[in-house]
């Protein structure tokens, strides 16, 4: 599937950013940026294709220009662009690609990914810190353009940004991020509940349906995935409340509806294909019944039409109007695939087959696969999105695929020497942004210039061994005639004056490494088989 689509978009759409399958030509959607070739790039590593992915790194080096007068979507071009290069260059050395010293802080596919999200940086200057929906690659937010943003738009950042910025050592990129997700946070109802639209100017809601879906839903998940990449207990809490209020007011028998932000009254008992990411996400914090049971509803609504319909009436029990279609998202086999990592439920694996047989009968076409324009009649639409290479091809094949490097445990690593300090990459717990581009969470702590969490760890070893020498002391002072007084550290007096009576300066902290072991803390260690933080209650 993936080689019949890929092959077609170089055959038939490259340069242009996506293949249009029914007439065998490409075009532009998202900027200008040959997307569907980098949204692909590390599909071809999971698939194991390395000189396909060496040569198409040199393509990008040769041909990728971000100096376009191009009106270019921010929250898009973050997930597909920046998070397409940021995997890519993470993995390029797995890859084989000759990388360059001092990798992974350095090499051409970081600088471009820094390249494109400086384009991207315009766009927060707002009174809020929450960015404009659209910005101009060449020439910055537009003086017509739109305040209003989707809240995902606003609250998918923080995995792109903080990686960007902890490999560059740039804190610019991860604090924009970090603003925007508290001005969300911020902007939520008195019930706990965001909106879905927000004018980035005033910080007024202008859309207040309240729910999971589209407009909303990968705000979620990076708080989610945030905290566990950043090992950040502050985004994790701010999910779990999000979580009681929208089990609270959404959730109605595993179903999970709109509801109006300020009283919680239903606004529209839908459901959105874009919402079945919901499962996956509920089972990377552990809660796996709950996870299960809106699975299986979901998969009902894909075993009567052959895919997720964008909308669906949940009392009616049938497609919404104008909203019949299926442009091959992978919502439901991203869950299914975390789903069976967490349980090995064959079902999970049933949907898989479905889904693989359904979009060959439904959707393959001589140049690729079609967008279903109505899942009724299954009429086709003349576009292939990036997504599909990028998405729902890499969520089936890793599904099927136990032993794939993606899924490693911890058992086998490499060890990388930067120029500041040696670190563990490749050790597994990969980071997922939402375009399914994978993040290896260690890389973040390669590349520290002030390697804080290790002088912590020197520290307590410090004191631990402190405690052991006095502890030593108090045994023969003990035995000796006279009052015990508390031994001195190492390197200074029992008081804080000399013998000659003379007040001394403390003695600045020395910062001699103590331990051999790679720069990042034990708790990243740790977070490699991606640890969460649960909720204590």
């Amino acid at each position: 599937m993936f080689y019949h689509a890929y092959d077609s978009y170089l055959e038939n759409a490259f340069p242009y950013d996506e293949l249009r399958p029914l007439t065998c030509d490409g075009h532009d959607t998202w900027g200008s940026f040959s997307l569907t070739l980098i949204d692909a790039l590390d599909t071809l590593l999971i698939l194991g294709n390395v000189s396909e992915f060496q040569r198409v790194v040199e393509v990008l080096q040769d041909n990728l220009d971000f100096d376009i007068d191009v009106n270019a979507s921010v929250f898009e071009t973050n997930i597909r662009v920046v998070g397409g290069l940021l995997s890519a260059h993470l993995l390029s050395k797995k890859a084989g690609v000759e990388v360059e010293a001092g990798w992974p802080c350095a090499g051409p596919l970081l600088s471009m990914a820094e390249e494109a999200a400086r384009k991207l940086l315009p766009a927060f200057q707002t009174p809020t810190g929450m960015p404009y929906g659209t910005v101009n690659l060449l020439h910055g937010v537009n003086p017509g353009e739109t305040p209003v943003t989707c809240t995902a738009g606003i609250g998918t950042f923080i995995v792109e940004f903080a990686t960007l910025s902890s490999l560059t050592g740039d804190p610019v990129f991860e604090d924009v991020a970090r603003v925007a997700l508290m001005r969300l946070w911020e902007s939520r109802s008195d019930i706990g509940l965001v909106g879905n639209h927000i004018d980035v100017l005033t910080g007024k809601w202008v859309a207040q349906d309240a729910g999971i879906g589209a407009g909303v839903d990968s705000y979620f998940e990076y708080l989610v995935k945030g905290a566990i990449l950043l090992q950040d207990k502050k985004l994790m809490a701010m999910f779990l409340e999000y979580n009681k209020a929208i089990r609270n007011y959404t959730r109605f028998d595993d179903w999970y509806l709109w509801v109006q932000m300020y009283k919680g009254t239903v606004s529209m008992p839908v459901f959105q294909s874009l919402e079945a990411y919901w499962p996956g996400l509920q089972s990377l914090i552990g809660d796996i019944d709950n996870a299960m049971r809106t699975f299986l509803n979901y998969y009902t609504v894909w075993k009567q039409f052959g895919g997720l319909p964008e909308f669906y009436n949940i009392p009616q029990g049938y497609t919404v109007e104008k909203r019949e279609g299926y442009p091959l998202r992978p919502e439901l086999i991203e869950s299914a695939m975390y789903l069976y990592r967490a349980t090995g439920d064959p079902t999970l694996l049933e949907l898989g087959r479905d889904a693989v047989e359904s979009i060959e009968k439904i959707s393959k076409v001589e140049c690729g696969f079609a967008t279903i324009k109505d899942l009724r009649d299954h009429k086709l639409d003349n576009r292939m999105e990036s997504f599909f290479l990028a998405e729902t091809v890499k969520y089936l094949y890793l599904l099927f695929d136990p032993t794939n490097f993606i899924h490693n445990n911890g058992s086998t690593f490499d060890a990388v020497i930067t120029p500041y300090g040696e670190c563990i990459l490749g050790a597994g717990g990969y980071i997922f942004n939402t375009e399914a581009h994978p993040i290896d969470p260690a890389a973040l702590h390669c590349c520290r210039r002030l390697k804080e969490e290790q002088w912590e760890v020197e520290d307590l070893m410090k004191e631990f061994y402190s405690l052991k020498q006095g502890k030593s002391r108090f045994q023969k002072t003990t035995m000796s005639s006279g009052p015990w007084k508390p031994p001195a550290g190492p390197g200074t007096f029992s008081s804080a004056e000399n013998h000659d009576g003379v007040r001394e300066k403390k003695p600045t902290k020395q910062r001699i490494p103590l331990l051999s072991c790679p720069s990042q803390p034990f708790t990243s260690k740790l977070a490699l088989l991606g640890q969460v933080f649960l909720d204590s209650s």
